[in-house]
């Protein structure tokens, strides 16, 4: 999700590839709530045990447990100093499997196609449970099906899962999966509303919500519907070097992150006004947004089917890598399609999550 004051964007499981060089202007604060102060902080500091985490876009709600779990001081807590390494050129993927950094936002189809070319880089944690992303066309349009999108004008971001989806989608819906692709260079609902292009695929919980708050609201078709695989559009991932020889300190580090989203789906508002709180310039502006979005995670993203936050399963995984293997989507180093698909226990891992996941 792009922040309020970055310039407009797609959503970050979507964009990064196509978008890597954009000038992002929004900072990370890396404060955590006061604890002591003077050369006993600096002494109880160089005791703590340095973690870094990259982020995959400015700071947004899908974040919004790792900054709560920052400002109420549950990483120190368990001995860790947690340093957030903003967005910028560099894709967290790149920075988890050459070891610039521990962990990092990812998302599953990218993780997927990082470690089919060869990238040292697993899954840990399962931030959004569900897919964060829609067709999305101008409610004031008169499309009222995916399979009216054949011969229409979709604005996207550059993925290679983005065409292969919409086909999927417009196909089980009755149509023939023909449309003209065009590169967004603006936020979804502007370019619907300008008329550069009939439909896109905006973020549920951000740009759809944007959209109805600026009075340009958006119809939406879900992918889930129509049969199309679950996606976790937004987890964390590492690598296996780093849990080979950090097992424990990978422990306390999701040990954190599960009390940080346990909170934030108990105390949605509070949780996104903490989020505020350590990026006030960059969310400040849209705190209502903010809010919005941080409800509607709590409600019906953080959560899977068992009531728990960051489990993963492997029917998701299989189902997705497998439309992703069939699709030619999985290259390896060298850019050729894959000829047998990617182990899905190596794809993901749920041995470094605390034993208590569950909302109470």
């Amino acid at each position: 999700m792009p922040s309020p004051q970055s310039p407009p964007a797609a959503p970050p499981n979507l964009s990064r590839r196509s978008l890597i060089a954009l000038a992002l202007g929004a900072g990370v604060t890396a404060a955590a709530v006061p604890w002591s102060s003077g050369s006993t902080a600096a002494a109880a500091t160089a005791a703590l045990t340095p973690v870094t985490l990259a982020l995959d876009w400015t700071p947004n709600t899908n974040h919004t447990g790792i900054f709560v779990a920052q400002q109420l001081g549950y990483f120190r807590e368990l001995g860790l100093d947690l340093k957030i390494v903003p967005y910028g050129s560099t894709a967290p993927e790149t920075l988890i499997s050459t070891y610039k950094a521990d962990f990092g936002i990812s998302y599953q189809d990218g993780t997927t196609e990082a470690y089919a070319s060869g990238a040292d880089i697993v899954s840990v944690y399962a931030i959004l449970q569900k897919t964060d992303v829609a067709i999305g066309v101008s409610a004031k349009s008169d499309i009222t099906s995916p399979a009216q999108l054949d011969g229409k004008t979709y604005a996207g971001y550059g993925s290679p899962l983005e065409v292969p989806m919409l086909q999927y989608v417009i196909k089980a819906a009755g149509g023939t999966g023909k449309f003209k692709d065009v590169t967004l260079n603006t936020d979804a609902y502007q370019a619907l509303y300008a008329g550069q292009a009939d439909f896109a695929m905006p973020e549920p919980s951000w740009e759809v919500l944007q959209a109805a708050q600026v009075g340009k609201p958006l119809r939406t078709f879900q992918f889930s519907d129509y049969g199309f695989p679950n996606i976790y559009s937004a987890i964390i991932s590492t690598s296996q070097r780093y849990l080979k020889q950090n097992g424990p300190v990978a422990k306390r580090f999701l040990e954190a992150v599960t009390r940080g989203y346990l909170y934030a789906v108990q105390r949605p508002v509070d949780a996104a006004n903490l989020l505020i709180q350590a990026n006030e310039s960059a969310l400040g502006g849209s705190r209502a947004l903010v809010l919005e979005s941080a409800q509607l995670e709590a409600a019906q993203y953080y959560l899977n089917a068992d009531n728990q936050v960051g489990v993963q399963s492997e029917q998701n995984w299989k189902a997705l890598t497998d439309f992703m293997f069939d699709s030619a989507i999985l290259t390896d180093a060298a850019g050729k399609a894959l000829t047998t698909s990617p182990s899905i226990s190596a794809l993901y891992t749920n041995d470094y999550l605390p034993t208590s996941v569950s909302v109470s």
